[in-house]
């Protein structure tokens, strides 16, 4: 299955494919103040992958955080959060906003709170390498 999101304006699409149909996706509410202020679910599967592309590179934030190690991607024209990218064993790995899919609506599991706060970086790396999906091809960043 292919699931396509974007942010509000377009600047920032994601093709997300899985085997999973989205009442099997899974929707985390981490518990940072990040999330909580942006109201995020996240979703992901490793056994998916997802493609992101960018119209105006320009119009990109990356806003990192905490332990610095992750990129949150931002429209810097519609202020949308689409999801988290970050490099793993030279690997890049992404857990994706489930608010932005077209398929939101029928993501009908249950939303399990997640704190991650007490994660040091190698275990926060371990459990993303296990958890996030591979994001296959970045278009539109030269």
């Amino acid at each position: 299955m292919r699931h396509a999101g974007s942010c509000h304006c377009g600047n920032l699409k994601l093709e997300f494919e899985t085997g999973l149909k989205p009442a099997a996706l899974p929707l985390r509410a981490c518990q940072c103040s990040f999330c909580r202020r942006h109201v995020a679910l996240s979703t992901s599967d490793p056994a998916g992958s997802v493609r992101l592309s960018v119209a105006d590179p320009a119009l990109l934030q990356r806003y990192r955080f905490g332990l610095g190690i992750t990129d949150f991607l931002i429209c810097r024209r519609c202020g949308i959060y689409l999801m988290a990218m970050m490099e793993i064993d030279g690997a890049l790995y992404a857990v994706l906003n489930a608010n932005v899919l077209d398929c939101r609506a029928a993501m009908t599991g249950e939303v399990q709170s997640m704190e991650y706060g007490g994660e040091d970086e190698a275990a926060r790396l371990a459990r993303r390498k296990t958890r996030w999906t591979r994001v296959t091809a970045v278009e539109g960043l030269g």
